[in-house]
């Protein structure tokens, strides 16, 4: 595996795999897939890259702990850091490229340019967190543009990121990738029902036991909705649940369009979304769960 933080080594192992192995149609079983990550890798991350080895013939992951998505009084000076172990992890999966820019790789000098992606940006995590997905939009454009993946994988567990990194790549005609090649996987979990991710080494032991209430609720939630329970009624008890086991806040608790993210007061069987945010101890523990008539998930 290349591990590569500068733009020219990275763009010319790039065209060397991308000008190998032609015996596979591209429309077919894509060159390059790209897995973004900020690193701090665990079983999430590594079911991405599983999956995008099945996808494509090459794969590139991207550690990049991107400071234009913290807001000045979140995580980025505590978050975790640990690319020497999450190299390791990745070589041992197969993966081609590792690329790992500096900050002033990516933003170098004078740079002066951002994306944004208007109304979906501004619920849910957007209200909570201002200007956060500003950066997000940002970063993923400049890696899709350094690393011109024919198709990439993000988890669903942020729901909202990736239907704004769909829009975003629908409406600026991206063709690498295309918005129908950005995939998203399912939330990888503990066996307790907690969605994996880097911020639950936040929790205290205490804090860890208590964390699954709100998936548990969540799910509960969802099942009350589908059987014809009103929606401000199911979110209330969902709200009072998960405060009951712990957790000392909520940001929102929402039902929503699973394409738009547009608000759903009244749920009439279309696909949609039960997205839910919350602090437990130092942590900010996001999850969602699908709303389909017949099942939840």
């Amino acid at each position: 595996m290349q591990i590569l933080t500068a733009l020219e080594p990275l763009r010319t192992e790039l065209s060397a795999l991308k000008s190998g192995d032609n015996s596979a149609k591209a429309e077919d079983h894509p060159k390059l897939a790209l897995v973004p990550t900020m690193g701090a890798l665990h079983q999430g991350h590594l079911t991405l890259v599983r999956e995008a080895k099945r996808l494509a013939q090459h794969v590139v992951v991207s550690i990049f702990v991107n400071p234009r998505q913290f807001g000045p009084n979140e995580d980025l000076a505590t978050y975790p850091r640990q690319l020497e172990a999450d190299a390791a992890l990745l070589a041992a999966e197969g993966v081609d490229v590792l690329w790992a820019p500096t900050v002033d790789v990516v933003y170098p000098a004078g740079y002066a340019t951002t994306v944004q992606v208007g109304g979906l940006d501004a619920v849910l995590c957007g209200a909570a967190r201002p200007g956060h997905f500003d950066g997000v939009a940002t970063v993923v454009t400049k890696l899709f543009n350094q690393v011109q993946p024919d198709v990439a994988l993000f988890g669903e567990k942020d729901w909202q990121q990736l239907a704004i990194i769909r829009r975003m790549a629908r409406d600026l005609d991206m063709t690498h990738p295309h918005a129908d090649r950005i995939v998203g996987v399912p939330t990888v979990r503990e066996a307790d029902g907690l969605a994996m991710s880097s911020r639950n080494k936040y929790l205290t032991a205490e804090e860890r036991a208590a964390a699954p209430a709100m998936n548990r609720a969540m799910r509960e939630a969802a099942a009350k909705i589908v059987a014809g329970e009103p929606v401000a009624e199911a979110l209330a008890a969902l709200q009072a649940t998960v405060l009951a086991a712990g957790f000392r806040q909520i940001d929102y608790a929402e039902l929503r369009d699973a394409v738009t993210l547009e608000d759903v007061a009244q749920w009439d069987g279309h696909a949609a979304r039960l997205l839910v945010a919350a602090h437990l101890g130092k942590a900010r523990l996001i999850d969602n769960v699908a709303v389909v008539a017949g099942q939840t998930c």
